[in-house]
């Protein structure tokens, strides 16, 4: 029998999640999230909309909106899509579990590898984000979500508790960049 020493990295490279400590601001690299994307099926939306309520529990968010029933959280991307996310010890095949609950009515995509997770926030958020991109933090009630740029990266943002966290979701191809341009700015408003 083959002997496998691999090991899975954060999307910092690190064995363990990284968190920084700044005045007024923390960063935490959050693994502890499994990621699927849902397409609702053309024509279908209707057959969809049913099966989600039916198996989240709850009603799927409009634009900017992010909406949640324990595992699962709903955070929309764009007409007819959104990303879910469920707690990755429990869900590491969430694409799976989401698919069989939805049936033919979705289309779901695993997005776990694909994207870095970083929990950011402290009384400084709202000026780090000033520093970072165009987003007015200010003005995103809790449950929000909005797609930005940040350092030139296509990224989400939610608005998990109005003014003082966030999460942000990146392209893990990028996460030492986005990384990076949080410190800098977290830095420079401290």
């Amino acid at each position: 029998m083959p002997e496998h020493r691999l090991h899975s990295t954060t999307p910092l490279g690190g064995t363990t999640p990284r968190v920084d400590e700044l005045p007024g601001f923390r960063i935490a690299e959050n693994v502890g999230a499994a990621l699927a994307s849902i397409a609702s099926r053309l024509n279908r939306e209707a057959e969809f909309a049913a099966a989600a309520k039916r198996f989240f529990g709850f009603e799927m968010p409009g634009p900017g909106k992010v909406a949640g029933k324990t595992p699962y959280t709903a955070i929309w991307t764009g007409v007819d899509q959104w990303f879910v996310e469920a707690p990755f010890a429990s869900h590491e095949n969430v694409a799976r579990i989401v698919k069989n609950g939805l049936g033919d009515s979705a289309s779901v995509t695993e997005q776990t590898d694909g994207w870095a997770r970083f929990d950011v926030g402290g009384p400084a958020a709202p000026a780090v984000f000033e520093r970072l991109c165009a987003l007015d933090v200010y003005a995103m009630p809790g449950s929000a979500a909005s797609r930005t740029t940040i350092e030139h990266i296509g990224c989400i943002v939610i608005c998990r508790e109005a003014r003082l966290q966030f999460s942000i979701l990146g392209p893990r191809s990028s996460a030492a960049s986005l990384h990076h341009a949080l410190v800098a700015a977290a830095r420079s408003v401290a």
